[in-house]
């Protein structure tokens, strides 16, 4: 991926994903009545496992509070971030946000079928604090569209994060 250009202003699915991620969870599949699934990131010699700030669980969608990890990276350093296999299946994207999870920035397509993306360098995104939310491709008629999403973010080192 080259440099994330911005793109528009991301509207109500922010909202949503400013609520955060709840406690709990595990990387098993949701729709089995489990809890919903994590989502594990790594980069930096850091191992992060992400809970939803939402989820179609049990066909009912579910928002969850809390507040997103961030990490602190290395310029230049591989992000990698590796779903379940019900989301890998379902399909996913990775949508690039601002410091505030306001503005979209950009957004990276993974290949389908894909657990473990790679695709993604610290030092893609221009601004030194971001957000990369994991989400999940919608399933049909299930939770009215809502998907499953998984916010993170990042810090990039040795760079000057926004102040105000």
């Amino acid at each position: 991926m080259t440099r994330v250009a911005t793109t528009a202003a991301c509207g109500a699915a922010v909202l949503v994903l400013v609520t955060g991620c709840g406690a709990g969870g595990s990387s098993g599949a949701a729709d089995q009545g489990g809890p919903p699934p994590t989502v594990r990131v790594q980069s930096s010699g850091q191992d992060v496992t992400v809970q939803p700030s939402q989820y179609c669980l049990d066909g009912t969608g579910e928002r969850y509070a809390g507040t997103p990890p961030v990490i602190e990276v290395q310029p230049d350093s591989t992000i990698s971030l590796t779903v379940p296999d019900a989301v890998a299946a379902q399909g996913w994207s990775v949508q690039v946000y601002d410091d505030q999870l306001q503005e979209l920035l950009g957004e990276v397509d993974v290949p389908g079928d894909t657990p473990t993306f790679t695709g993604i360098n610290s030092s893609d995104a221009v601004p030194p604090a971001y957000y990369l939310v994991v989400v999940e491709d919608s399933r049909d008629g299930a939770c009215s569209g809502l998907s499953g999403a998984w916010p993170v973010g990042f810090i990039r080192s040795g760079d000057q994060a926004p102040t105000g």
